[in-house]
């Protein structure tokens, strides 16, 4: 009779375990929305309340779905968005911190490491992307949008890659694309963290077109009719639903020569001292507001990123990804400097705004510091970031990245 009533409570508990497992192995499957329609891939990225921040499922199964739709003849294209009021507002760089900090490293080196493969492949890859960037697209979200053949950026549009004040750097294949545009601008917009919008970005070639929101679900129904990989024939679509775009009165970017003169500088610290010149010789709050950016940023994240986009201008988008990795996991082991981990606590965690740099100054870091973190880690367990093999007869707008 003892063990007949046993029977019903292990049936409940084995049904409360599988109903738990079902639930949350759905929602997580729910964070990315991938969809066939004729011949193009549709993959939506679907956190709207954390605005479609990428979690390691999420790059993992993207590089999956990219590896896979490249050997699959009958897929031409790939279209990605973002559900909401986002595309992508980076990586879920937080929750790489607290793993980072409270277990091994190697885990946040692992999610970078995925999503560095990811923007390989979409910097080289055989078939067009289409990225539909209406909405936010910041840091992670640049690397799966702005590699890709096509940009299309609306009125909603918000760029900006934040990354040196939360003691990070523009990482994810930036040093690359920042560095290809104009003059000095790609200095100022990774140094800073700029928000940019969609007239802006498609001034300086983030995006290839820019479109009215009204307009895009008759943009995606066109791609998705579209027989070919042809990327002329997909220019000439999403032409037809392209209008122009007039940047603001005060957008930064008819700055440019204030922008070249100072950000074209060889330190951070001379990059400061042109543009105090600047603002004693004219009172602009543009030029005010840009030193203190720099101020409150991470000395740390700044030099590291000045040499790394000065060396990106001359290296493939390969070698570009293979230094950020190297960066990335001297940062996360934490062993230089722990901004990083600052950063998250003031900004996304504790939200105080008030960040504890160390080093605190910029004349603390020495060149052979920041040499550092471009050198390889000296740990038996750690490998070079690996990148996926790539054919021979790419498109030519890919080959030109390699």
């Amino acid at each position: 009779m003892a063990d007949d009533q046993q029977v019903p409570h292990t049936l409940f508990v084995f049904f409360d375990f599988f109903l738990f497992f079902y639930i949350t192995s759905f929602s997580f499957v729910r964070k990315l929305l991938v969809q066939r329609k004729s011949c193009a891939r549709v993959l939506t990225l679907n956190r709207p309340k954390q605005l479609n921040a990428l979690s390691f499922y999420m790059v993992s199964r993207l590089l999956e779905i990219f590896t896979e739709d490249e050997e699959n003849s009958d897929i031409k294209l790939v279209v990605v968005k973002g559900n909401g009021r986002a595309f992508c507002a980076g990586g879920d760089v937080a929750a790489v911190a607290r793993d980072a900090s409270k277990s091994d490293w190697r885990f946040g080196a692992n999610f970078f490491r995925t999503e560095y493969k990811l923007n390989y492949l979409m910097a080289t890859y055989s078939k067009p992307q289409v990225s539909i960037l209406n909405g936010i697209v910041m840091g992670g979200g640049a690397g799966a949008s702005i590699h890709g053949r096509f940009r299309v950026a609306t009125e909603n549009t918000v760029f900006a890659m934040p990354e040196t004040a939360l003691g990070l750097f523009p990482d994810v294949g930036a040093s690359y694309f920042l560095s290809r545009l104009p003059g000095f601008f790609g200095e100022y917009v990774g140094l800073t963290g700029a928000r940019l919008d969609g007239a802006e970005m498609l001034a300086c070639g983030l995006a290839t077109h820019f479109i009215p929101s009204s307009k895009l679900s008759l943009l995606e129904e066109a791609l998705c009719k579209v027989e070919t990989s042809d990327p002329n024939a997909l220019s000439a679509i999403i032409n037809k639903y392209s209008e122009q775009s007039f940047l603001k009165g005060d957008s930064v970017y008819h700055r440019m020569d204030v922008i070249n003169k100072c950000f074209s500088r060889k330190s951070i610290e001379e990059i400061l001292s042109s543009l105090e010149m600047e603002a004693m010789s004219k009172a602009d709050p543009w030029i005010s507001a840009t030193i203190q950016t720099l101020k409150r940023a991470s000395p740390t994240s700044l030099k590291i990123f000045l040499r790394l986009i000065r060396e990106g201008r001359l290296l493939g988008v390969g070698p570009c990804l293979v230094c950020e990795y190297r960066i990335v996991c001297h940062t996360l082991k934490g062993h230089y400097s722990k901004d990083f981990f600052e950063g998250c606590r003031a900004i996304l965690i504790d939200k105080d705004r008030n960040p504890k740099w160390e080093p605190s100054k910029l004349e603390l870091l020495s060149d052979s510091y920041v040499d550092r973190y471009f050198s390889k880690l000296d740990d038996e367990e750690w490998e070079d970031l690996e990148l996926p093999k790539r054919f021979n007869n790419l498109p030519t707008y890919a080959i030109a990245k390699l």
